[in-house]
């Protein structure tokens, strides 16, 4: 067998992080765009009122300037939670070079996708300096803190990422 004709196992593994890279990439790009795009028709369609949709689901418009369920939502907090999901965005890429398989990355382009999402809100809706901006939530379960898309990543794709972390060794779940 010549050593040409065969693939090194390294090269096996290169192609399957670009594959990995490239998932998150995507799925990231999805979420971004799905989060945006709902709060752009929350904002033009919903924002003078509240529709009911099926049992507790209501849609109902409410600006966030604090952290995951308002808290710190005092003045002043904003830029300071903005700069963490900075830190945390570039620790997601960071990390995300080391997945081993594509539930991972997934999990991982969740979660990247909602916090950029989310900070595009603060970026992108400020008003009083950089930063600033308030997230926009409508999805309005009335017995959990009002929500948006970008959260919705963020928590489905935590709680994948433990359950791949827990549960599926770093050489199964596919490359």
């Amino acid at each position: 067998m010549s050593v040409s004709n065969t693939r090194s196992e390294d090269s096996v593994v290169a192609e399957a992080s670009a594959a990995h890279r490239a998932l998150v990439a995507a799925v990231a790009a999805v979420v971004i765009a799905a989060d945006q795009l709902s709060k752009w028709w929350a904002l033009n369609s919903v924002a003078d009122r509240t529709i009911q949709v099926v049992w507790t689901l209501q849609l109902h418009v409410t600006r966030n300037t604090g952290a995951a369920f308002s808290m710190f939502s005092q003045r002043g907090w904003g830029p300071v939670i903005g700069v963490v999901a900075l830190i945390v965005v570039g620790l997601l890429v960071w990390q995300g070079r080391t997945i081993t398989n594509r539930t991972g990355a997934v999990a991982v382009g969740l979660i990247l996708g909602g916090a950029l999402g989310n900070l595009a809100d603060r970026l992108f809706r400020a008003q009083d300096g950089f930063l600033s901006g308030a997230v926009v939530d409508f999805i309005d379960l009335q017995w959990w803190p009002v929500f948006n898309v970008a959260d919705a990543g963020v928590v489905v794709g935590s709680i994948l990422l433990v359950l791949v972390t827990l549960f599926i060794p770093d050489d199964a779940a596919g490359r």
